[in-house]
């Protein structure tokens, strides 16, 4: 048995851009056609379908230049790259615990998991309907296939974590905050207040100023909380893809916050 992590781009999303791109063509020449609308009324709607059709067909390219990018079983694997990238940063003690917020299929939870085989990992998730296909028992099978035994899953609210302050000797995340709306930098808190004393973090996501305001001021703050380390590391100028790459994909600003508490 094979792990199967799906892939960062939904197939449903892929798929309505498509029908979209079709259903905004077949009424575009519907209306270029049409002799029972009046001149202008035709001219209109056929330029506008035909504008939403050319918006459509360059999503569904971009969809499946996504996902042919994310595939862990494709040419690129760029979601392999980040995944191993960001578990080597997690290193826990001998009998120690890792919270993974927002785990979706299970790849980093896994991940640090192999890494650290003396250590527990605990992945919570919503798993909602956006990402229909992420489940619990999704990845309890990946687990099993890649033969680990020390992860658990647990249905859980990234804002609100149903745990203890100083729970963990580690917290990770990835591709996870920057997609719950509100106040992101106070997510970030909440997860770090599980963190114990001394425990380190690492935490993957799209840390642009239009989605969690000034980060430098916040790796301060960290620093002015007590917080032994603080940093931002880039990683999309090289070291999980390339600046060009992270610009037609969306994920410029993705950047490791890392550090000790």
């Amino acid at each position: 048995m094979k792990p199967d992590y799906k892939n960062w781009m939904p197939k449903g999303m892929i798929l309505s851009f498509a029908v979209g791109a079709i259903v905004s063509l077949l009424l575009c020449l519907l209306f270029a056609c049409a002799g029972w609308v009046s001149g202008t009324w035709q001219t209109v709607l056929t330029a506008l379908f035909a504008v939403l059709a050319v918006i459509f067909c360059g999503l569904s390219i971009w969809s499946v230049l996504m996902y042919r990018a994310f595939d862990y079983n494709g040419k690129r694997q760029m979601s392999r790259q980040i995944i191993e990238g960001v578990a080597a940063y997690v290193k826990l003690p001998q009998g120690g615990k890792c919270l993974d917020v927002g785990c979706g299929s299970g790849a980093l939870a896994i991940a640090v998991a192999k890494r650290n085989p003396k250590a527990a990992v605990v992945g919570i998730d919503r798993w909602g309907k956006e990402y229909a296909s992420f489940s619990k028992a999704l990845c309890e099978r990946n687990a099993q296939a890649e033969k680990v035994k020390n992860t658990s899953f647990e249905q859980g609210d990234a804002t609100h974590l149903d745990f203890p302050d100083e729970t963990f000797d580690a917290v990770t995340s990835n591709y996870v905050y920057h997609n719950i709306p509100g106040d992101r930098q106070q997510y970030l808190l909440e997860t770090l207040r599980t963190l114990k004393k001394g425990g380190t973090f690492a935490i993957h996501d799209i840390f642009s100023a239009s989605k969690y305001g000034d980060m430098q001021a916040f790796v301060k703050k960290l620093k002015a909380m007590g917080y032994q380390k603080a940093e931002l590391i880039d990683t999309a100028s090289g070291k999980f893809m390339k600046k060009s790459e992270a610009g037609w994909m969306g994920l410029a600003g993705s950047a490791l916050l890392v550090g000790r508490k």
